[in-house]
């Protein structure tokens, strides 16, 4: 690092933390303004800074991890979820906008009724407000840390006392800010943190130690640039790098993506995505904005990541699975000259602070919003709880940094997360299009796998395979608990149905009594549309890898296999 990087590094701080004052005075009108932008997010803003979140400081390194163990096709755990995440997009962002709430957790009280609602809001605040959120970002610190140790070969401590600071100032210009500080720094954060990615990926892979792209298809062996797993009744056999059983793919791919809850990626939506969605200008904007963020995440994000772990290959043959994550450090430390390796480390903390950023401010909604506001003070001037709200952010930034501490691995906590909510996903779904389902369905189908796990642990069962006992047991759980309890009040019920009006025949016994509430859900095209947004996504993952590999022809047919689904779905909406 030469003084040049430094200076870089300090000029990406001071914009940063300038955007964050130009928004101080908007933020400081309401917790409308605070926590959802007035309701008044263009798509592309809502779009850019889910992207922005959900590109964190150790992305690029779980990425590289997944190469250099099982080759491209290794990145199927996370591909995965695209299924997800376009039924989010065709079946529930526009049901988020319009149900006018502030945080995902308030959806338990204007869908549920009594106690049961009182008591799930009040829980999945601090649940996931507290407990999961401080979790993510202490994760997240470590990879930092990890970075930070990495190129300047720091101490942990030092490198501890760096993100300390780090976090200081996101927790200040997040309190400031609100959210429209956070996002306008998201979409900052973001095109700078993509451009030195895709710096990195084309010095490294022209490099002289790995010879461009030719050299890498020649020093690394065929099956590692795979873009799909072998499917093998016997994976010991296969020679691939990334081989599943049957049980295992399906698990992967029928299963994981809409039974398991994990942030960011929630069945039916949740969290900072919800909030964005809520965040919107209108249903149109949520529906767009949340359509972008699964493009840019899935399809045109991930091939600078996955070209820095294939020259990491060649470059570093001693990588284990242990260290795998290292090489995209050691490449940016050895490769980058001067002013471009300010500008890579600048871009790491770009990633880095969008995360917390978002992390810290629907951390703090949900705090606010749905704990202090609902059973605290009640009756407090929009001042106080936007005061509140800064305190909170502060708050849990301290929180988080405790528990950074306590952290000393992060390997393998997605998997955990996933088993922890196995079953519950079908429930998010369900809520919204099925009246039947009421409070206890969701409190069970949240407590169920915490009493399964340990038993299918002591088994010897590991995940995926887990996912088959989980999802089941809890799915018999919350479905026995469905009907063996009260369904949600019928005034509630229909309150919520002349808000959201989804529409469909599970709703039918409610609907009959609204005959004046038309809904204008169209499940077949809604259906078509999710099902040609995910050849869509998939069809320009891989035409950009074909493309990049020099599959000429391969690149044309899934470019044109992806606009034809973009004019369809276009035409659908």
């Amino acid at each position: 690092m030469q003084l040049i990087d430094y200076l870089i590094i300090l000029v990406y701080f001071i914009f940063s933390f300038g955007i964050a004052i130009f928004y101080s005075k908007r933020a400081n009108k309401d917790t409308n303004e605070f926590f959802l932008s007035g309701r008044n997010l263009p798509w592309y803003l809502a779009g850019l800074s889910m992207v922005a979140t959900t590109f964190a400081a150790d992305t690029p390194l779980a990425v590289t991890e997944l190469v250099v163990k099982n080759g491209i096709a290794g990145n199927w755990i996370w591909w995965n979820f695209v299924f997800g995440g376009l039924l989010t997009v065709f079946f529930f962002a526009k049901l988020w906008r319009r149900a006018g709430i502030m945080t995902e957790v308030e959806f338990s009280e204007i869908r549920y009724s009594g106690k049961p609602a009182k008591f799930l809001r009040g829980f999945r605040a601090v649940y996931l407000g507290l407990f999961m959120n401080v979790i993510i970002m202490g994760w997240v610190n470590r990879a930092m840390i990890s970075i930070l140790v990495g190129i300047f070969g720091l101490s942990e401590q030092t490198a501890f006392i760096y993100v300390l600071g780090t976090m200081l100032i996101v927790a200040v210009y997040s309190a400031l800010s609100g959210l429209w500080g956070v996002v306008i720094t998201d979409a900052f954060q973001f095109v700078f943190a993509i451009i030195g990615c895709i710096i990195l990926a084309v010095i490294v892979v022209n490099s002289g130690q790995v010879g461009g792209v030719e050299g890498l298809q020649q020093k690394l062996p065929k099956f590692v640039f795979d873009f799909f797993p072998t499917i093998s009744s016997d994976v010991t056999q296969t020679g691939n790098m990334f081989a599943l059983s049957i049980l295992s793919f399906f698990a992967y791919i029928g299963i994981q993506w809409w039974a398991s809850w994990y942030p960011g990626a929630e069945p039916g939506g949740g969290g900072y995505v919800a909030q964005r969605m809520m965040s919107a200008k209108n249903e149109k904007h949520a529906l767009l904005a949340t359509f972008f963020f699964q493009v840019a995440h899935y399809a045109l994000r991930p091939w600078p990541w996955i070209i820095v772990g294939l020259s990491a290959m060649v470059i570093y043959p001693d990588l284990t699975a242990e260290n795998a994550r290292m090489g995209y450090i050691y490449a940016i430390r050895d490769f980058l000259p001067a002013g471009l390796k300010g500008l890579l480390v600048a871009a790491f903390f770009a990633a880095y602070m969008s995360t917390i950023a978002t992390q810290l401010n629907w951390g703090t909604s949900y705090l606010l919003n749905d704990f202090y506001r609902r059973f605290i003070r009640k009756d407090r001037n929009e001042k106080h709880y936007v005061f509140i709200s800064k305190i909170v952010t502060v708050v849990l930034m301290i929180v988080s940094v405790i528990v950074t501490l306590f952290i000393s691995r992060i390997s393998g906590a997605w998997e955990f997360i996933l088993e922890c909510g196995a079953g519950l996903g079908l429930v998010l779904i369900l809520r919204w299009f099925w009246w039947r389902i009421n409070a206890w369905s969701e409190i069970s189908a949240i407590a169920a796998p915490f009493i399964a796990l340990p038993f299918v642990k002591m088994s010897g069962i590991v995940f995926p395979l887990s996912l088959y006992y989980l999802v089941g047991f809890t799915t018999v759980v919350w479905t026995a608990v469905t009907f063996l309890t009260k369904p949600t009040d019928q005034k509630v019920l229909l309150d919520f149905y002349k808000r959201v009006y989804p529409g469909g025949a599970l709703w039918k016994k409610i609907s009959d009594q609204l005959p004046e509430v038309k809904s204008d859900s169209n499940f077949g095209k809604m259906f078509l549309s999710w099902a040609l947004g995910v050849v869509l996504v998939y069809s320009s993952l891989f035409g950009i890898g074909s493309m990049i590999f020099g599959l000429y022809l391969n690149a044309l047919l899934y470019f044109v296999v992806a606009a034809i689904c973009l004019i369809v779905i276009l035409k659908n909406l």
